[in-house]
């Protein structure tokens, strides 16, 4: 009977227990945690490369060519300057450019850009040579006056001394040359004295000058367009009455034949 009534006991309090329980509040669970998940790493983008840019040779000539090559990773796109646009990754091209020249390439691609520079030197041709100047064509005056010497004789004398025959040859040379440039041009030998003796000796000794230089040219090969002038002493070259100016006096002067022959024909001698 007892071992009944503390069953009955026992059984009273649980139920009272759990009504008590029952007009409690609610108490909110938590809900368990989520697990994280790392998204995955991005592929890494790889910036283009360029392995090479080079022109071979580095210096030419005007008119030659040279061989650009270039080699180019990781690119989508590659250009070169200078005209020659887009172009594959790795080629080669001749190029001639007229002058120096610095080349740029750029490459792009999803990782970036690169860009890189080669040069090509270009030996430009010397200038042309500046023309001569340009000077006035000489005269037969100045040529005879340059190039041919008097003949000097002694006193009294025609006869060509021994010191003058070089200087004949000589003028001679020369002579054949003013010629050929003066086709149509005479040469005078004009005969000159000192102031010694009467004109009209004078004229005759200046003629025998003249013709002697004459005839020595002629064996040199200048037989034409000579003609013998004699003035005597009427046209002196040193006017003081000295040893030293006689001598100069005494000689063949050569001059143009055109001038004289103008004076000649208008009465001026």
């Amino acid at each position: 009977m007892k071992n009944t009534c503390a069953v009955a006991a026992g059984a009273i309090g649980v139920v009272l227990l759990t009504a008590a329980v029952g007009c409690q509040k609610k108490v909110a669970v938590a809900p368990p945690p989520v697990p994280i998940v790392e998204a995955p790493e991005a592929p890494k983008l790889i910036p283009p490369s360029i392995v090479a840019f080079a022109v071979e040779p580095g210096t030419i000539e005007r008119g030659q060519s040279a061989n650009l090559r270039w080699e180019v990773k990781d690119a989508t796109r590659v250009e070169i300057d200078h005209g020659i646009g887009v172009v594959a990754a790795s080629a080669q091209r001749r190029v001639a450019p007229d002058e120096a020249t610095t080349y740029l390439i750029i490459a792009t691609g999803p990782g970036g850009q690169a860009s890189a520079t080669t040069t090509l030197a270009v030996n430009l041709p010397p200038p042309p040579p500046l023309p001569p100047p340009v000077t006035p064509p000489t005269t037969i005056s100045e040529r005879l006056s340059k190039e041919i010497d008097d003949v000097y004789f002694d006193f009294d004398r025609s006869d060509v001394r021994p010191d003058a025959l070089a200087r004949l040859t000589e003028n001679a040379t020369a002579l054949k040359s003013i010629m050929a440039e003066f086709p149509t041009t005479t040469v005078i030998l004009e005969g000159h004295c000192d102031e010694r003796g009467s004109a009209e000796y004078n004229l005759g000794l200046g003629d025998r000058r003249g013709s002697a230089v004459r005839k020595l040219l002629s064996d040199l090969g200048l037989a034409e367009r000579l003609l013998v002038i004699s003035y005597g002493k009427e046209r002196p070259q040193c006017l003081e009455s000295t040893e030293e100016c006689w001598q100069k006096n005494r000689r063949v002067h050569f001059a143009p034949g055109e001038d004289q022959v103008k004076r000649v024909l208008h009465g001026a001698e």
